[in-house]
């Protein structure tokens, strides 16, 4: 079972790259915009397959050339390490 995030002051980098917290729900959001669909479509491909790896899987949406993302560990009802790591992947490889 995965913990809880114990330290969050990693959340305020996240915060300043546009991430939020999620009223009601120990979870992080953000929007991403890309240049076409077919950009968004490869950007959620390369994540996937992070995610895989990390067995940590983000639930998202995407409406043509944008992905609505939410972070959160279900296994410890809340925020936790995996979140932190997958937030900083998926901005490094949006940009």
């Amino acid at each position: 079972m995965t913990k809880a995030l114990s330290d969050r002051t990693e959340l305020q980098s996240l915060f300043n790259a546009n991430w939020s917290l999620i009223d009601n729900r120990d979870a992080i959001s953000k929007e991403f915009k890309f240049k076409s669909f077919q950009k968004a479509w490869g950007w959620m491909t390369e994540i996937a397959l992070c995610a895989e790896k990390l067995d940590h899987h983000p639930e998202w949406s995407n409406t043509y050339n944008r992905v609505q993302v939410v972070l959160t560990t279900h296994s410890c009802d809340g925020l936790s390490d995996l979140d932190i790591k997958l937030a900083k992947l998926m901005d490094e490889a949006a940009n």
